[in-house]
């Protein structure tokens, strides 16, 4: 596969609402092409279809596979995502899988292995990554203009929570906001100071506002990170909040030069600034609009087309998992409930 051959054939696996979206970004760039697509819902194939009517609806993963797509992009409730992934994975299909990429770390380690056995590229929609803001701090971080970073708190209140049974199911979604929305704070946090070793995890877990008990998932989170670098990251997240919005949403980082944030707009789920700050000054870096929801699997499919294999970057996915691990208070070594992607497409709506 490359820029100059044919465009790499790809798979959709899971098109509700996020999976077409990052269908429709893949296919806007030209890159690749959709030859399958699998949903249990007639309505989410055929919205799927339309936007690639050369694409046929398959009834599952392994007739997905037959086919010999060069990528499968998945968006299958989360308790799947590892098996799904790593099997597209080992038939030779490079991955794009949303968050979670697995329940637990095992879980992503296992995907990360079987694409580095493979030599496949596998990619995760992380998708905060990719906001004009975000790049931008990043950048503003990486050329020291804030200095050593020695602090960050980030948040993630959802006015809403989501409509899918599973999420309520730990065994089906692997925990509750943190797993759905804190996954893309700790990522951020750990993404922007190169992934330091994470010395101490404290966190505070609540069910309606008590403290979340066995069985239940947790609709708010307060984490602390002490990092091997000096540097605490805080984190908060939560469903359901009652915030006066729809979301509240930023990523702060401050420096002994500087600081910066990335910030929702008005209770915007897609709208950002992001602001650098020196003193009591304040230089603003971006501003609405920004389309970035579907620029992490616009990159994979670039990516993809050019030819790129496994990247060693991925390894961190395996340290943010490992820290949610530590948020639940998990039992690296304990076993984790199997899920049936047969039965689960039967039962389940894709995510």
């Amino acid at each position: 596969m490359n820029a100059a051959g044919p465009r790499p054939k790809i798979g959709f696996l899971g098109v509700g609402w996020i999976g077409r979206h990052r269908m429709e970004a893949m296919l806007a760039g030209g890159a690749v092409e959709a030859v399958a697509v699998a949903d249990p819902s007639d309505e989410a194939a055929a919205e799927a279809l339309r936007l690639a009517p050369a694409a046929r609806r398959v009834p599952d993963l392994d007739a997905m596979l037959d086919l010999g797509p060069d990528g499968i992009v998945i968006a299958t409730p989360s308790a799947l995502h590892a098996g799904q992934s790593v099997r597209a994975l080992e038939a030779g299909a490079a991955v794009f899988c949303q968050k979670p990429l697995g329940r637990t770390a095992a879980e992503v380690e296992g995907v990360v292995e079987a694409a580095r056995r493979a030599d496949l590229l596998l990619g995760v929609d992380l998708s905060y990554r990719h906001t004009e803001g975000m790049k931008k701090i990043r950048a503003l971080a990486d050329g020291d203009a804030l200095g050593r970073l020695y602090a960050a708190d980030l948040v993630f209140h959802n006015g809403y929570g989501p409509d899918k049974g599973w999420f309520y199911d730990p065994a089906q979604s692997g925990g509750g906001c943190v797993m759905d929305l804190g996954v893309h704070l700790v990522d951020l946090a750990l993404w922007m100071l190169h992934f330091p070793e994470v010395r101490e995890v404290s966190a505070r877990l609540y069910a309606q506002g008590r403290p979340v008990a066995a069985g239940e998932v947790e609709d708010h989170a307060v984490v602390t990170l002490d990092l091997a670098n000096g540097a605490t990251v805080r984190v908060a997240c939560s469903w359901r909040l009652q915030v006066g919005c729809d979301a509240v949403i930023s990523a702060e980082f401050y420096g002994t030069e500087g600081g910066a944030a990335l910030r929702n707009v008005d209770g915007s789920f897609y709208d950002f600034t992001a602001d650098h700050y020196r003193g009591t000054a304040r230089e603003r870096l971006a501003s609405p609009p920004d389309p970035w929801g579907g620029r992490a699997a616009a990159d994979w499919a670039a990516r993809l087309a050019a030819g790129a294999r496994f990247d060693q970057s991925t390894e961190g996915l395996v340290e943010t998992a490992r820290v949610l691990d530590r948020i639940y208070g998990r039992d690296p070594a304990a076993p984790v409930a199997a899920a049936d992607a047969t039965e689960g497409a039967r039962r389940l709506n894709a995510a």
